[in-house]
């Protein structure tokens, strides 16, 4: 028997997880950060479905269950100051137009976390996802006042921080950080996933987002047969955002431009955890990311 509320939100939710997503990793400046936020703010709003009843707005219902997830989680992490006095801020005149939007989507994650929270919030709600003033003060929970003036302001300081020299610099990785996602990735070039499976965990958990997640060196395991059996793809070691990542190449559309990666987390030797967004490859927009070798992938085959 099918569940009409689950599906409703099913469908609302696979609409909206990669605006979702574009939200919350500007949020936290994180890909990887901003999809587990995804994630738990879905799980709570799919808890809370059956009690909310019929939804005017579900879209702006959804943004604003993300939002206070992605402050909740800022706080925990202590990130950056948090915005609190919103009647605070200054009107400073700056107009709307196509090609600010278009400038402010194309800025890096790690660019939106030099803005406060509110006008992070702002900026990224009304110029990347195009939400009306109203609609970021209702998820936000700012007056319309607040929200007009921190989306000005946080404009303001992202024009300034466009003028200055660019900053191309990441988060280097240990030379044993750097030595076990390289080894990693040859496993994968070379087709040796026997010791790509001896590098994992006990505890090991695997989210291929957006599809399934699985917890175990037994059950994670399989995960490695698909990639086994593809002749699809190219790998390269590289930092996303500052973190451990082996880029992933589609040999037929190119060998230049990541189609996605998969995030690692590492505890001494051995992999502890695995991000894979081979099917939310919307968590490529605005990433920072770099090869540890200049050089492109070669074709194995």
């Amino acid at each position: 028997m099918t569940d009409p509320v689950r599906d409703q939100f099913e469908q609302l939710a696979g609409e909206l997880r990669p605006k979702l997503h574009r939200y919350c990793a500007r949020m936290t400046g994180s890909a990887v950060d901003g999809e587990d936020i995804v994630q738990d703010a879905l799980i709570k709003a799919l808890a809370a479905m059956p009690n909310v009843g019929v939804l005017d707005n579900p879209e702006g219902w959804l943004f604003r269950i993300a939002h206070n997830t992605a402050l909740d989680f800022l706080r925990r992490r202590a990130r950056g100051p948090m915005m609190q006095n919103h009647e605070a801020l200054d009107m400073i005149a700056a107009p709307d137009s196509p090609d600010q939007q278009h400038e402010v989507a194309a800025m890096s994650l790690r660019t939106f976390m030099r803005l406060p929270a509110l006008q992070r919030s702002a900026v990224i709600l009304k110029d990347v996802l195009g939400h009306s003033l109203e609609e970021v003060a209702s998820i936000t929970g700012a007056s319309e006042g607040a929200a007009k003036s921190a989306l000005q302001r946080g404009r303001v300081r992202l024009r300034e921080f466009a003028r200055e020299p660019a900053d191309v610099s990441l988060p280097m990785l240990s030379d044993g950080m750097r030595a076990r996602l390289i080894k990693y990735v040859e496993g994968f070039k070379t087709g040796d996933f026997d010791t790509v499976r001896a590098m994992l965990a006990d505890d090991v958990k695997l989210d291929l987002v957006a599809k399934l997640r699985k917890r175990g060196k037994s059950e994670v395991r399989e995960y490695y047969a698909a990639y086994a059996a593809a002749q699809q793809w190219a790998y390269a070691a590289g930092v996303v955002d500052g973190r451990a990542a082996m880029l992933v190449y589609d040999r037929e559309i190119s060998l230049e431009m990541p189609a996605y990666f998969v995030a690692l987390d590492f505890d001494g030797d051995r992999v502890v955890s695995i991000h894979d967004f081979l099917f939310a490859r919307y968590a490529m927009d605005g990433v920072d990311l770099s090869l540890l070798d200049p050089a492109p992938p070669k074709r194995h085959f």
